[in-house]
């Protein structure tokens, strides 16, 4: 049968219907983690993961492409946050508008966003919906061209740039990373632009190179498919293997390379913004994601900020009240990562009279380990969000989500276990090992946004 008489038949169907001390170790061994899934892969190349959970009759559909910012090129950024946005403009058998329209129709909802290493769509639909969400999904990945026209390119271009000007030009404190990201980084590294691109580059690029880029990466075997909730895995198997096998392979995409980076010195930055108040952000270089030192860091940011009771929001939002707000995190990504403070000053205090505790802080950091209470609350505070997660099977973060991240990430998407692992296995001294080797006062990148017209000292 052909494929758009399939098509068709489905669209009437489709109606309607871890921290833990060596001196408060557990009386037990916590349980090991193990969510079961079946991995296989079509002849085209594309990895498929599932996943049975009859908690309630819903399944998620979710695709990973192994694309994001990173890939793009110096004068040709924003492809990949664009095409997040053409995956959602029809395809070869879908017209534009019907995507959407007979999702809703059935029940379900749909999402995409973009990072530097990754592009992700997900589609959540009631259990006897799985057909249309594979239908509509293999349809974009295998005939989008099929119906992507210069006009339609242009039109989102612009949705892209009005984007750009909303969520970040006139977004209040919206440049700072973007400057972060340019400062951090230099100039040709992956991470030196924003995942949403430059205005000169959306505008220079042509027709052409987005159909390249499409040809280039969004290929099934440089995607991987997660198909997770309440299914049959047999019978979804069958549907995916139906919907998905006339997809045609694309040529093999080279991994990307990793250029080493470094920060060798302080780089102190000032910008200014229509804001009433100052902020201060100061950043570090630190490991990629799952590579030694990043949980610990994890666990630094949340001893130095990590809600009201840790160690600069005490001293700066309670104690002195010469803050607003603080925050810490560090920022996990594949080719490197970044552990970011940021701190807003009460009206009549200064970002200097901030930076002074914040120094002071990580400096006693850096030579005494955290108490036990601490670490062990910090671990309380991240097992109970990897918990929360576990219990969603679809959208941003859920089941069907991490899955297909730990396959993208390490080849096994069964890695909660040991994700886990890596907290639980900390000791407060790693915790200060990790202030002591990662945050160095000597290297790292300050940088202050003023409000516009205001003098002062910043």
């Amino acid at each position: 049968m052909k494929r758009a008489a399939i098509a068709l038949m489905i669209l009437v169907l489709a109606s309607p219907v871890g921290a833990q001390s060596t001196a408060a170790q557990p009386a037990a061994s916590p349980k090991p983690l193990e969510l079961p899934y079946t991995h296989f892969t079509l002849p085209n190349g594309l990895n498929v993961i599932l996943h049975e959970d009859h908690t309630v009759p819903v399944v998620s559909v979710n695709v990973w492409y192994h694309v994001g910012s990173a890939r793009e090129r110096t004068g040709r950024t924003g492809f990949a946050h664009l095409f997040e946005h053409l995956m959602f403009m029809g395809s070869g058998h879908v017209k534009p508008g019907e995507f959407d329209t007979l999702l809703e129709g059935a029940g379900g909802t749909n999402n995409g966003s973009t990072a530097n290493d990754r592009t992700n769509y997900w589609i959540n639909v009631p259990s006897n919906a799985l057909e249309l969400a594979l239908f509509l999904e293999s349809d974009r990945m295998g005939y989008l061209l099929d119906s992507m026209t210069p006009q339609v390119v242009d039109a989102q271009r612009d949705v892209v740039k009005n984007e750009r000007r909303q969520s970040v030009e006139n977004e209040p404190y919206g440049m700072a990373d973007v400057v972060l990201g340019e400062t951090l980084y230099p100039e040709g590294h992956p991470y030196h632009w924003p995942t949403i691109g430059y205005m000169e580059d959306l505008t220079a690029a042509s027709y052409d190179d987005v159909v390249a880029f499409f040809k280039t990466f969004y290929a099934p075997s440089n995607a991987s498919l997660v198909v997770a909730g309440d299914i049959n895995p047999q019978a979804a198997r069958a549907l995916i293997e139906k919907w998905f096998s006339d997809v045609k392979p694309g040529a093999a995409v080279d991994p990307p390379a990793i250029p080493g980076v470094a920060l060798k010195g302080v780089t102190k930055k000032t910008i200014t913004d229509r804001v009433q108040l100052p902020r201060l952000y100061v950043a570090w270089l630190t490991p990629m994601h799952y590579a030694p030192g990043d949980a610990a860091l994890d666990v630094v940011a949340d001893v130095l900020a990590g809600g009201k009771n840790s160690r600069l929001y005490k001293r700066l939002v309670y104690d002195m009240q010469i803050a607003q707000s603080v925050q810490a995190f560090q920022n996990s990504q594949a080719l490197s990562s970044s552990f970011i403070i940021d701190a807003m000053p009460q009206p009549g205090h200064t970002v200097g009279e901030l930076l002074t505790v914040i120094d002071e802080e990580i400096a006693r950091l850096q030579k005494e380990p955290p108490t036990d209470h601490e670490v062990q609350r910090a671990l309380n505070q991240i097992e109970s969000s990897f918990y929360s997660r576990m219990e969603r099977v679809g959208g941003f973060g859920g089941k069907a989500d991490q899955l297909n991240g730990y396959f993208a990430s390490t080849g096994d998407p069964d890695w909660f276990n040991e994700d886990l692992a890596r907290y639980r296995a900390l000791s407060p001294s790693d915790i200060r090992a990790a202030a002591e080797q990662f945050l160095p006062a000597g290297r790292r990148v300050e940088l202050t946004v003023m409000p516009e017209g205001k003098g002062g000292q910043p």
